[in-house]
């Protein structure tokens, strides 16, 4: 697993600061620590105890787990219900009945939801150019080179380039450029989309992160980077208030997955090849499937039933001509008996090739370890690092007493205590402090500017949007994220949001005493950003 950036050395980001500000930002930084590591434990669970959530505290930790924190807007809808208990319950069925409709995508950010034939015949030509450049490039260089041997030198971005990596896609797109365009304008979106009420359900978006983190792809790989966009809204969205099969189905049959777990590659040993050669099994995405999408590592099941599921999933590839991106290829299906689990593929005549895929995904996620394993990371991702071992028990029966309706388990985590407990505090990961901060101080700009530093941001600290390279997704404990130099990286990122930018009133009842008579104290035009890099603003 990659170790975030943020837990490596690196330059410290006040240095560069005036110091008025530097000093700012070391107060609150001071501040942060102690509120998130400075107390021994004994100290903070005795006053944690000590009483249970106030009406506020209660708001912020529905607004902040069920979205990404308090903007104008939310408070609003919050305020307008009977309780925060009774607004998260309102937000599931709210969630899924968006989750139906298509995702509200700004006009100039369209090219990544094309159908997927286009995007193949695009990213087809983007190949080609860059080839015909590489090619023509060394053409040029061979005669020039004498004795001695020079590298090349890479181009320097070209204007529009320039304008994508701020977010401007007015002008014409360039095919050489086609999947950074793809790669920022879903960027945009995504960011756009968790920041912003108004074009996403918060619940929804929050869910839409959950699934794509499990069932992760690369952006970095080449074969898979015009695809991850249109997998995000296509498959992960509107199947993430639903049945966790159709989700799992979904998934394993879009391109950007069968690209980047190699499925697209996996074919029935023997099957002939190029120049006389054979091929045969790729065993990555059964693998995967099994120790991360579903039943998890300790799930009971051996390297004999990887081998197995491979040879059931042969002939699941990609067609660049069909509107699903899928197909399925008899002559590359592994026809003979297999023994999944425990159990026969194919279990008769008429489940045989494509449906013996279907059958074990099926089996795969109907599976108690895989109702443990999801209900486990459900607890984690909303609830606190450690859950207690009842709330995922009581997530488990859940899931699988509902044939794995995700809108079921989401109303017993928000009905039990354990969600509501002060003592399950939850430190931000890099997105949701992100996101968080973008949801308090800005509105939608043409410029798009601070989705841009937030961009930045999350490349910095660690978690790029759709750059986390192995299959395993990101971590959310406060183990993987919680460093000194994670929060003033924060506390820079804050400052430069809300440079100039007014005190966010409305986030003012959440916050303690401490943090509003700190902050008071610093110049008008440091405030609203450091509110955001206060303690309070840290947890969920």
């Amino acid at each position: 697993m990659l170790t975030p950036p943020l837990l490596r050395p690196a330059s410290h980001p006040l240095r560069a600061s005036n110091p008025p500000r530097r000093r700012a930002l070391l107060s609150i930084a001071h501040l942060a620590l102690l509120g998130a590591v400075g107390l021994p434990r004994t100290v903070l669970a005795q006053s944690i105890q000590a009483a249970p959530l106030t009406t506020a505290q209660m708001a912020w930790r529905a607004m902040s787990r069920l979205g990404y924190g308090p903007s104008p807007a939310l408070v609003q809808s919050l305020q307008a219900a009977p309780s925060a208990r009774d607004w998260s319950m309102q937000q599931v069925d709210s969630a899924y009945t968006a989750s139906q409709q298509p995702p509200a995508i700004a006009a100039d950010l369209t090219d990544f939801n094309a159908p997927l034939p286009q995007l193949v015949a695009a990213a087809r030509r983007e190949r080609e150019l860059r080839n015909q450049v590489r090619l023509e490039r060394q053409s040029l260089i061979a005669p020039a080179m004498g004795s001695a041997t020079t590298a090349a030198q890479p181009d320097a971005p070209s204007l529009a380039q320039q304008a994508l990596r701020r977010m401007d896609f007015s002008a014409a797109p360039e095919p050489q450029s086609f999947s950074l365009r793809l790669t920022q304008q879903t960027a945009a979106w995504r960011l756009g989309s968790c920041s912003q009420p108004a074009l996403e359900d918060p619940l929804l978006a929050r869910m839409t992160e959950f699934w794509f983190n499990h069932l992760n792809v690369f952006a970095g790989k080449g074969a898979v980077r015009p695809f991850v966009g249109h997998y995000l809204v296509n498959i992960i969205r509107p199947h993430a208030m639903g049945k966790f099969e159709d989700l799992l189905l979904a998934s394993a049959r879009h391109p950007a997955m069968l690209l980047y777990l190699d499925q697209a590659q996996s074919v029935a040993d023997g099957t002939p090849g190029a120049q006389g050669r054979t091929r045969g099994l790729n065993e990555n995405y059964a693998r995967e499937l099994m120790e991360l999408h579903t039943l998890g590592v300790n799930g009971g099941y051996s390297q004999t039933d990887v081998h197995e599921l491979a040879r059931v999933l042969t002939g699941w590839t990609v067609d660049p001509t069909a509107e699903s991106g899928f197909r399925f290829a008899p002559r590359l299906h592994d026809n003979a008996p297999k023994r999944l689990l425990g159990q026969i593929f194919p279990a008769n005549a008429r489940s045989a090739g494509e449906q013996e895929g279907i059958d074990a995904i099926r089996l795969l996620a109907r599976h108690p370890a895989t109702a443990r394993r999801i209900s486990l990371r459900l607890a984690q991702f909303f609830v606190a690092d450690k859950p207690t071992p009842a709330l995922v028990q009581q997530l488990s029966q859940s899931f699988l007493s509902s044939g794995g309706d995700l809108r079921t388990v989401m109303k017993v985590l928000l009905s039990s205590s354990d969600f509501w407990a002060q003592d399950n505090r939850l430190f931000k990961t890099p997105l949701d402090f992100a996101c968080s901060a973008l949801a308090a101080v800005t509105t939608p700009t043409a410029d798009r500017r601070g989705l841009t530093l937030a961009m930045g941001f999350l490349a910095g600290a660690g978690q790029p949007l759709h750059g986390w390279q192995t299959p395993d997704g990101y971590a959310f404990d406060a183990a993987t994220w919680l460093a000194p130099e994670a929060l003033t990286r924060r506390a820079d990122f804050a400052l430069n949001l809300a440079r100039q930018l007014p005190e966010p009133e409305f986030l003012k009842p959440y916050f303690s005493g401490t943090t509003l008579a700190s902050v008071a104290q610093e110049r008008p035009a440091l405030r609203a950003g450091l509110m955001l890099a206060s303690p309070d603003f840290m947890y969920k």
